[in-house]
């Protein structure tokens, strides 16, 4: 299985294959549109207006599984996206990233790339303590923590980084425009 093997699903229920992703650098998030990590919507806007005519494709797909921070449905989801952050990019069906109604992307995406630590700031620790909380053994499964997730796929269709909610925008970005 590789990553071009992987689908989501539309909004209207049409199957998106990854297939018609190749050749592009690909970041996949499970977004939350009442997240205190929701404002990456901007980053994640202003990423794909800066790169995606070099090959940029962004991935959204909502998902409810963390304090239930999603509780639109996908009309709902998109309007608020377009209307507070004037996004452009695709926005996937809301579905679950963890658990035994997981997309298939994400079991793939999740055995490629594990977790790896919140990092040392202010927002990672917190994560960190939210965590422990939750789950006790977190630092030791690859499972989504929380919204806002996001994986880079190279041109190749190699998963080369993941990145935490917790981690710096600017850091994704810089990653992203060294693959563009």
């Amino acid at each position: 299985m590789s990553f071009y093997d992987q689908y989501v699903t539309a909004p209207d229920g049409r199957e998106i294959s990854m297939k018609e992703y190749e050749g592009k650098v690909v970041l996949v998030v499970n977004t939350a549109t009442g997240c205190g990590f929701t404002p990456h919507y901007e980053d994640l806007e202003k990423m794909y207006e800066d790169y995606h005519d070099k090959g940029l494709e962004i991935i959204d797909v909502p998902c409810n599984q963390f304090a239930g921070q999603t509780p639109g449905n996908d009309d709902e989801i998109h309007e608020f996206c377009t209307l507070k952050y004037h996004t452009q990019f695709p926005q996937m069906k809301k579905s679950d990233v963890n658990g035994e109604n997981e997309l298939s992307l994400y079991t793939y995406l999740k055995s490629q790339k594990g977790f790896e630590g919140f990092g040392k700031n202010p927002a990672g620790m917190a994560l960190s303590l939210m965590m422990k909380k939750i789950d006790k053994n977190y630092k030791n499964n690859p499972d989504i923590k929380w919204n806002f997730t996001k994986f880079v796929v190279d041109r190749q269709g190699n998963v080369v980084a993941r990145f935490e909610p917790s981690a710096k925008m600017s850091d994704v970005a810089a990653y992203v425009a060294s693959l563009i």
